[in-house]
């Protein structure tokens, strides 16, 4: 069987990792979070003093970008790969709301996103991949055999972040998730490098109103009938 490259974009907390997990686990495809990455060069960024809610000092972690290996490591017991920043497990500390205020403007920053991409290519390069993020149709793989567009109501995006947020035990409430929400939105699609949108032959996916179950259904059949194109 053919493999292909699955290219899955979106606005955040669309559910496009969950998704992007349960095919490259059911095809046996490789998963890359892009979103993972930006959160680790992110989480960097805040350890070593350079973001803050009042400064932003972007020359210094350009400078420092040479410093910073973001690497996967497969975790059997969990069944999917963890991020690892410098060779330390970080999977749990990128995932906070925190973090979540920040990443879209180091997201923004064109040499982290070059140092990024050219990592993301290198990892797709022979196919018979699930990558999601906010350019992999438009950037990272634009010559991508598939390439789904992950969109909902920022209300909906909002109550599911939230609800996750609280199912690991963070303190937060739903407005400041919210807004957490419409200010990413806002930063990913007004950017000027890569923003965020549609690609022309991308297929768009409204799962406001969808089950995991549905989503997943019906993205599989998008998946077996490319699939079956390339044969």
């Amino acid at each position: 069987m053919n493999k292909i490259t699955i290219a899955i974009d979106g606005f955040s907390s669309t559910g496009k990792s969950t998704v992007a997990k349960q095919l490259a686990k059911h095809l046996g495809y490789v998963y890359v979070d892009t979103g993972a990455m930006y959160r680790a060069v992110t989480f960097y960024a805040m350890e070593h003093g350079l973001i803050s809610d009042d400064d932003f000092n972007i020359e210094a972690l350009v400078y420092q970008l040479p410093n910073i290996e973001v690497s996967f490591k497969f975790n059997k017991t969990l069944g999917f790969a963890e991020v690892y920043l410098n060779g330390i497990n970080i999977e749990k500390e990128i995932r906070t709301l925190n973090v979540s205020s920040f990443v879209s403007k180091v997201a923004a920053v064109s040499q982290v996103r070059h140092k990024l991409v050219e990592q993301q290519q290198k990892l797709g390069k022979d196919k018979g991949v699930v990558m999601d993020g906010r350019d992999i149709g438009t950037v990272v793989f634009p010559d991508a055999e598939l390439k789904l567009f992950m969109t909902a109501s920022a209300e909906k995006r909002a109550i599911r972040r939230y609800k996750e947020l609280i199912d690991r035990g963070d303190e937060v409430n739903y407005e400041d998730v919210l807004q957490n929400v419409q200010e990413r939105d806002h930063i990913d699609t007004t950017r000027k490098d890569s923003p965020l949108k549609k690609a022309k032959d991308a297929i768009e996916i409204d799962n406001s109103d969808l089950s995991l179950k549905e989503q997943f259904d019906k993205i599989l059949e998008l998946v077996n009938m490319t699939i079956e194109g390339e044969e």
